[in-house]
């Protein structure tokens, strides 16, 4: 079915929209209507039980979950590699330290999309490798501190320049990421694609994101970090409405998880620059296989036609849009369900930290048990521009 696109997107861009529109798919999906999943509440206890230990045999004090970010990549094997880069920096003011932050987390997520079951990425100084999105993340740093991305590389490396985005070609990208024949990428192409429209989009640098979301305040919403990343990276998405999708029960379907993921990962910048960033569970939780995993390998929901498991699908398709729907309302019956069991309200354990502690984790290591690979239980196709 094709389906016009809505003349103002301006609504679609909200976290409000992106839950109003999962509740009326849940309320679809729980009252029966559904062809392709049922919901099972023993299921999401067993969900939430399962986030719940790998969370607390991970941080046994609350207190210490970190947010959900892309730096969590970077710091993969208890490394953490940012670190490491930061006195290179030490000259610099605080806001320009944090612009430089954002070159590199901007410039990270967009290409941290599903990678394949065959990619790896062998980190040099260590010899290590690292799959799927942390070798993605340890990669994409590499290649920033390398100067792939900026515009005098032998000078002044680490930042992200327009004009070298603008002129990224497939093969560079390939050659950061040490892609080969024995060593495949998914999505290589659409990385590239999504790179140098970043370098075209009126930004001197991704980094300019700072002010622009900052515009002189101490302290920043969550949902406006959100309004920037969509007001002002959005035409880097080969569609024009980005991350949203039709289905006939509830219309327009809003997720933008990639410019969440982006969203949550520009806080610890803001933070570094003695900002207070506030309000953060306005966004929601990451519509991604992991969190969308745990749910079906917990059985929270159940699958009608066993071809959901055996055959792969577009991301507009519409048993997808309803799995990413249930996924965003599920993830914060989750979190509602992680307090109440910890004793701590949402201020001391956001949505964030859920996630981080958390939900991803326990998808990862339910699909390890479940599949050879641990893939996902549904194989969605993607172009690196939405995983």
């Amino acid at each position: 079915m094709t389906v016009a696109a809505p003349a103002d997107l301006v609504e679609l861009r909200t976290p409000a929209a992106i839950r109003q529109r999962a509740r009326l798919l849940t309320d679809y999906v729980e009252s029966g209507r559904s062809a392709w999943f049922t919901f099972d509440p023993d299921g999401l206890d067993r969900a939430v039980a399962a986030t719940l230990a790998v969370t607390q045999a991970r941080f046994p004090d609350p207190a210490a979950i970190p947010l959900h970010a892309r730096w969590r990549h970077f710091e993969a094997d208890g490394r953490d590699r940012w670190a490491a880069l930061a006195p290179r920096l030490s000259h610099l003011p605080p806001e320009e330290v944090a612009r430089r932050r954002m070159d590199l987390a901007i410039v990270s997520v967009l290409l941290d999309a599903g990678a394949g079951p065959a990619w790896r990425y062998r980190e040099p100084a260590t010899g290590e490798a690292y799959a799927r999105s942390e070798g993605l993340g340890v990669a994409s740093l590499h290649m920033f501190a390398a100067g792939l991305f900026s515009r005098d590389p032998g000078g002044d490396p680490l930042r992200a320049d327009a004009e070298r985005l603008a002129v990224l070609t497939a093969p560079e990208i390939a050659a950061g990421f040490q892609v080969s024949p024995d060593n495949p990428m998914v999505g290589l192409e659409g990385r590239a694609g999504l790179l140098r429209a970043l370098g075209t989009i009126g930004l001197e640098r991704p980094g300019a994101l700072f002010d622009i979301i900052v515009q002189g305040n101490d302290t920043v919403p969550g949902a406006s970090i959100l309004a920037a990343v969509l007001d002002r990276l959005s035409p880097v998405w080969p569609r024009r409405m980005g991350d949203v999708w039709w289905h006939d029960a509830a219309g327009w379907v809003p997720f933008h998880k990639l410019s969440q993921w982006l969203s949550y990962s520009l806080v610890e910048p803001l933070l570094g620059a003695g900002l207070n960033v506030v309000d953060l569970d306005a966004l929601t939780g990451l519509p991604e296989y992991r969190n969308g995993g745990l749910l079906i390998d917990a059985g929270a929901l159940q699958v009608k036609q066993a071809v959901l498991l055996r055959q792969d699908f577009a991301v507009e398709a519409e048993p997808i849009v309803e799995w990413r729907a249930l996924t965003v309302m599920l993830l914060d019956r989750i979190a509602g369900r992680m307090r109440q069991r910890l004793g701590l309200d949402a201020a001391t354990l956001p949505l964030a930290k859920v996630l981080e502690g958390g939900t991803w984790l326990a998808g990862r290591r339910l699909a390890a048990e479940r599949r050879p690979g641990g893939g996902p239980p549904i194989t969605v196709v993607s172009d690196g521009t939405v995983f």
